[in-house]
């Protein structure tokens, strides 16, 4: 069954972020990544159904190797892009069981958002709060590129996009400005959401 892009609806607009810059974000960006996943998901189709020969597969350079390493580029761009939309253009007060947990383990919500923060300024790609299955705790990762620095047992809760092409058009470098604005147009009501939920999930 291909994918198909998910409907970004916010709350309200999102500080600072014009929607021209939301618009090419998501029914560019965004959507680009889940039709190269669908074309990747069919191409590996084929050699999953025995349709292309396997024996040329090999880890220097193949075919199948190539096609193996751009779906989990292609796939986590696509997934990382819709927890981001997920939990954006929302009314950014922490509150409820996520809120109560991270002030909890961080001193104070001010204590995390201060964190996630600085997180935010030294990734190069995304910057995760996730719940760890393995440690049964809250953790923040960075990545640099869609397949790298996750941590596979982890579940997203909230992502924020730290790429260039996230904040430019509005901030120009202004990083840290653009990141202060995500974090008060946060959805928390979603975060909560995401977090009951993934709570459940432990190994």
């Amino acid at each position: 069954m291909p994918f198909e892009p998910k409907p970004y609806n916010p709350k309200k607009a999102p500080k600072g972020l014009s929607q021209d810059a939301i618009n090419i974000h998501h029914d560019t960006l965004y959507a680009g990544y889940v039709k190269k996943s669908n074309e990747i998901g069919e191409k590996l189709g084929e050699f999953a159904k025995g349709e292309k020969p396997l024996d040329s597969a090999n880890q220097t350079y193949s075919e199948l190797r190539g096609l193996k390493e751009g779906e989990t580029f292609a796939r986590n761009g696509m997934y990382l892009h819709e927890w981001y939309f997920d939990v954006l253009g929302g009314e950014g007060i922490p509150e409820g069981s996520l809120a109560d947990a991270l002030a909890a383990q961080y001193g104070s919500t001010e204590g995390f958002l201060k964190y996630f923060k600085a997180n935010g300024m030294v990734a190069r790609g995304w910057t995760v709060l996730c719940w760890d299955i393995k440690s049964k705790a809250l953790q923040i990762y960075i990545g640099d590129a869609h397949n790298q620095g996750g941590v596979w047992g982890a579940i997203p809760i909230i992502v924020m996009d730290v790429y260039e092409h996230a904040y430019f058009m509005d901030y120009g470098s202004k990083r840290g400005a653009y990141i202060d604005d995500y974090l008060v147009s946060l959805d928390w009501e979603k975060a909560n959401e995401l977090y009951e939920k993934a709570k459940q999930i432990t190994d």
